[in-house]
């Protein structure tokens, strides 16, 4: 029997809460205890090399991103594979909380990476394959959510007394640990989302999850995929070494800091589907570029001229790069690719970004920050100013290459989702 109007709509309204909390909780189980890391790690002495490594197992846990998408194109429900990914990091995770040894803590977070990373990508995958693509940023703003609501976890243990200091400090691995498990069992509640391309021939690309890269034929693929690699070089200065600039600035409470900026993306995020209905994927991700200049060239003038206010306009700008670039990017990407690679596709451009391009950004940052270093003293400006310029280059050069072939039209449109929701 055919089901009702009020019935699809109570069924819609089911499912799309069942996929923001799929995004709250998979966006707090990662911020609770990354965003303090490198101050974690520059407190107990772990610098240079060993930092770089530990802090790259985010980039390396995206290595496995693709295959974990093409187990999600081909072999298994989406849902059930982000149940056992959440349920094995938060066990690494936790047994990371408990041992100090540099090397095993590595190897423990390399573990955990290769865990969690990929579900990014089979997240988006998972809600896009429920929703039409211009309302994934509705959903997607409530990671930006979790991800403020990371930073209550310190608020809370020093408020009643749990513990002295938060940050710098094993307890935001534990809580990163309890809030995968929360995470596993969401997964659980998710409608099914079966493989799109279960049973067709796959070739040793296809089982490596590559396939996605065929895309690059596309110019405008190819500059929008080589840009996203590279703007992670300066990105990286702030995602992964912001928290030890903050530390080095006197900041007390880094997490709640950082966090401004995901409040404001909550905001962005929101936009998202406006700004392209009025001015296309081009400008968007243009947008986004222009306020990762604005980032650098603002803790450049902060630092220079001893302006603290300025560092909170770096922060804050964060939304706008984050939405603008990197979850238009993925919009872009799920018009381009064939229903049958779209998970394959957003893991694709994972392992781009956040794997192959933070890994990058990782070490070159780190010996940047070497470089600058005196008697255990950093001077940022250098940094800073190296990230403004690097960030100017790209932003010129995605202007003069990237064609943008994608009218607004498109992007305005009203479609159908692709939508197998469990009866």
């Amino acid at each position: 029997m055919e089901p009702t109007l009020n019935e699809n709509h109570t069924m819609s309204l089911k499912v799309r809460t069942q996929l923001s909390a799929m995004m709250f909780f998979q966006f707090m189980m990662l911020a609770v205890w990354f965003v303090p890391l490198a101050a974690y790690l520059d407190q107990n002495g772990v610098q240079g090399t060993f930092r770089a490594l530990i802090l790259s197992s985010m980039p390396l846990g995206c290595l496995v991103s693709p295959i974990i998408g093409m187990l999600a194109d081909r072999h298994f429900a989406g849902q059930k594979l982000l149940f056992l990914l959440n349920l094995l990091g938060a066990i690494l995770l936790a047994v990371a909380a408990t041992v100090d040894d540099p090397t095993v803590i590595f190897i423990l977070l390399l573990l955990q990476m290769l865990c969690y990373m990929p579900t990014w990508g089979l997240t988006s995958a998972i809600a896009m394959a429920h929703s039409p693509t211009e309302k994934f940023p509705q959903i997607r703003v409530f990671g930006s959510i979790g991800w403020v609501a990371a930073g209550l976890f310190s608020l809370v243990a020093i408020k009643l007394n749990l513990a002295e200091k938060f940050d710098g400090t094993n307890l935001p691995m534990y809580c990163g640990a309890a809030t995968s498990l929360v995470g596993a069992m969401v997964a659980l509640t998710l409608p099914d989302t079966p493989p799109k391309a279960k049973g067709q021939k796959a070739s040793l690309v296809d089982v490596m999850g590559l396939r996605a890269f065929s895309l690059m034929k596309s110019f405008d693929f190819a500059v929008f995929i080589i840009v996203s690699l590279l703007v992670m070089i300066p990105f990286a200065s702030y995602w992964s070494y912001g928290s030890q600039f903050l530390s080095d600035e006197g900041f007390e409470y880094i997490t709640i800091t950082m966090n401004w900026g995901q409040l404001a993306e909550m905001f962005f995020m929101l936009l998202i589907p406006l700004v392209l209905a009025k001015v296309g994927i081009r400008w968007a991700m243009v947008m986004g570029l222009i306020a990762l200049v604005a980032r650098y060239a603002s803790f450049l003038l902060g630092d220079m001229f001893d302006m603290t206010e300025l560092y909170f306009v770096a922060i804050l700008v964060h939304g706008l790069i984050f939405g603008f670039f990197f979850v238009g990017g993925q919009i872009y990407i799920d018009k381009k690719a064939p229903v049958e690679i779209r998970a394959q596709a957003q893991g694709a451009i994972f392992l781009v970004t956040f794997g192959v391009g933070l890994l990058l950004g990782n070490f070159v940052n780190e010996w940047m920050i070497q470089q600058n270093t005196v008697e255990g003293v950093v001077s940022w400006a250098p940094v800073w100013k190296t990230m403004t310029i690097g960030s100017v280059a790209l932003l010129v050069a995605f202007l003069l290459l990237f064609r943008g072939k994608d009218d607004v039209e498109e992007f305005s449109s009203s479609e159908t989702p692709a939508v197998e929701a469990a009866s």
